[in-house]
């Protein structure tokens, strides 16, 4: 079975030679979620960044669904849909004209588009809220807005940066249900979070980096052994040189 997401020997240097990851390996399988944890500054954004496209890299491979993002960038677009942990939006617009926009880029057909608008947006209990500028959004509106519109081309692999901040407890439980949903399709999902109840919980696999080198990776029950993820995330944290 072919990987969704895999990232070979990935390497990010900045100026004077600093390494900002360093030599990254890590695959994502149809079907699955992927904890991607570590503490601030050890990688998780830069590699994310590099994995949708936005930010180039040195040395290594990462190809989405088989395709390479150096040479197929355009293809590999087409198969993601990347959520950062702050969505920029377009202010002066709609809700609704946001989602339309994001459907025309995505080629999605009126009748899925509605069908799914009017879905998560019910979800997320934001449908009276469509018609008004996204100028007048909480921080939290504007992530649900974010959110459905990368739902609504269902892509191949799902990238999410910090997905739960600014959600309340209604959203963040409906927003679990649809990434299982996404992936008992055959989807992907990449998630970087601080929230290690949440990776243990839903997660299948889980990677922790650190200073830019992947530490561990694997099943959820693996890395975790007879711990918590909280308590194996801190000794390796704190141990791992």
């Amino acid at each position: 079975m072919r990987a969704v997401l895999e990232i070979k020997n990935f390497t990010k240097e900045y100026s004077q030679g600093k390494k900002s990851v360093d030599n990254l390996s890590l695959s994502v399988m149809p079907g699955e979620i992927h904890g991607f944890i570590g503490h601030n500054g050890a990688g998780k954004t830069t590699t994310i960044r590099a994995v949708v496209g936005i930010m180039d890299f040195n040395e290594g491979e990462i190809l989405i669904d088989g395709h390479s993002v150096k040479a197929e960038p355009v293809r590999c677009k087409l198969l993601t849909a990347y959520i950062p942990d702050n969505p920029d939006l377009y202010d002066y617009i709609t809700g609704i004209q946001y989602l339309n926009y994001m459907g025309d880029m995505f080629s999605v057909d009126r009748k899925h588009r509605e069908e799914r608008v009017s879905k998560y947006a019910e979800l997320f209990g934001i449908s009276d809220s469509l018609g008004n500028l996204v100028s007048s959004y909480s921080h939290g509106m504007k992530q649900k807005l974010a959110l459905i519109g990368a739902f609504l081309h269902e892509p191949k692999l799902l990238v999410l940066d910090e997905p739960f901040v600014g959600l309340d407890p209604k959203a963040s439980f409906h927003l679990k249900k649809i990434m299982r949903e996404l992936c008992n399709r055959g989807n992907a999902i990449l998630f970087s979070t601080h929230v290690l109840d949440v990776v243990e919980k839903l997660c299948d696999k889980v990677s922790i980096i650190k200073q830019g080198k992947l530490i561990i990776s694997g099943n959820i029950e693996t890395v975790r052994g007879f711990e918590s993820l909280e308590n194996v995330f801190m000794e390796v944290a704190e141990n791992e040189k």
